[in-house]
């Protein structure tokens, strides 16, 4: 709770994918786009997207982003604010990227579910952040042949109007959770 309770009011606080995991959310701070925390567990919210009307969470592969690998299409994600409010989201897509230039923000990319195609770093931009509508999206990178950025990894989420209850374990909209390791939920 006291982790919860550090943020401004209406601030994410963290996010539960129940049998998955349950981590704080950091903030970007305000000049820096780049920024993505290295805690092992703490995942990123990503500044920019909210220009957008989208939430982007991002986290290092070798770190929390280690676990965005083991989400499902049509699984059901909770993000928590700061005050104790829940919203639920459920994942529609998942797309991944190999980075032309791995280590650069403005590579070109190539989409592994179509191979003959090669996108600018705008154009992933937009097709995953810029699409507004509340869209929750996940971001992480993909290693490969040694290399820990060879790729990159979204999965993307559209908000929920009810609020399902994972295994009787959410009840209301309310809810100040502990995030960690050692969180129960």
């Amino acid at each position: 709770v006291s982790a919860v309770n550090k943020h401004p009011q209406g601030i994410l606080a963290g996010v539960y994918v129940p049998g998955l995991f349950a981590d704080p959310i950091v903030q970007q701070p305000a000049n820096n786009a780049g920024y993505v925390s290295t805690q092992p567990e703490a995942i990123t919210q990503f500044r920019m997207a909210s220009r957008y009307n989208s939430i982007g969470l991002l986290a290092h592969n070798t770190a929390a982003g280690a676990q965005f690998q083991n989400l499902a299409l049509n699984q059901v994600v909770y993000l928590v604010k700061a005050t104790g409010e829940i919203s639920a989201y459920r994942i529609t897509e998942i797309q991944r990227y190999q980075a032309l230039s791995p280590t650069s923000p403005y590579s070109n990319f190539v989409d592994l579910d179509r191979p003959g195609v090669t996108i600018s770093a705008q154009t992933l931009f937009m097709n995953t952040y810029g699409r507004g509508g509340g869209s929750l999206i996940f971001q992480t990178c993909i290693a490969s042949d040694g290399q820990s950025s060879w790729g990159r990894l979204f999965i993307i989420a559209s908000p929920l109007e009810e609020l399902p209850a994972p295994n009787n374990s959410i009840k209301s909209k309310r809810y100040s959770p502990h995030f960690g390791t050692n969180a129960i939920l």
